[in-house]
């Protein structure tokens, strides 16, 4: 008899490594792997290309609801790179979203109400039919309050801070370290302290500190807790 598919919520403060150990889950599951980080960022990347932050950290919020009308959003999986990409409006932006730039504003975005729900209302249609492993900041807690697993991961910020950084060099892009640690610094704070959706861990979800964790460790944790939620239990509603 084929298991029966759950939803895996995956939320978690920036660079703690949510994207990379989402995507093994789902390979290991045969899932669907949803990015919805990539979904605010490809919205931030439009108000930027807009010239809306020219002048402004925080250009008015009605200039960011004008320009939701024309964003069509749509994940795809690319075979030859292995990964699923994000296109915006036709084109494929995958890898200028995850600049410096897009991350020194995604996050004043990210706190717009009506950004959220239009964000949630798309991330909800693609997790209807379950079989999926979201990760964001507020899936267990908002897009899917009743998934069957929730995890809520983290790591001290000097190590996510070396994580990005080394990220970032690795994809040819110019980076301090200082300013990529104040940067993640500054998007927790928002993050966190939003009035719309505010980062926070689910009430039941399992908290990961990955700090001093390899990927295959994390996997081996994952692998048990999976095991307890769906051995000889039906999915939720």
């Amino acid at each position: 008899m084929e298991q029966q598919k759950i939803i895996v919520a995956l939320d978690g403060h920036s660079s703690c490594g949510k994207s990379t150990y989402a995507k093994l889950i789902a390979a290991e599951l045969g899932y669907s792997y949803i990015d919805t980080g990539a979904m605010y960022r490809a919205v931030t990347l439009t108000a930027m290309e807009a010239g809306l932050f020219n002048h402004s950290d925080a250009p008015p919020v009605e200039e960011i609801e004008a320009l939701l009308k024309h964003i069509e959003l749509d994940l795809r999986h690319n075979p030859e790179k292995q990964r699923t990409e994000i296109w915006l409006n036709g084109r494929m932006v995958e890898d200028v979203i995850r600049s410096m730039e897009v991350s020194n504003h995604v996050s004043y975005i990210a706190a717009i109400p009506a950004v959220r729900r239009k964000m949630v209302e798309y991330q909800r249609l693609l997790g209807e039919k379950k079989g999926v492993v979201m990760d964001g900041r507020d899936i267990g807690t908002v897009v899917f309050p009743h998934a069957e697993l929730k995890i809520f991961l983290t790591a001290s910020l000097e190590v996510r801070a070396e994580r990005r950084y080394k990220e970032l060099i690795e994809k040819g892009m110019q980076a301090e370290f200082e300013e990529v640690k104040a940067n993640l610094a500054k998007r927790d704070h928002i993050d966190s302290n939003r009035a719309d959706s505010p980062l926070k861990q689910a009430d039941d979800a399992l908290l990961l500190d990955n700090s001093a964790m390899t990927l295959d460790q994390q996997m081996v944790w994952f692998r048990e807790v999976y095991q307890e939620i769906t051995s000889g239990k039906d999915g939720k509603d």
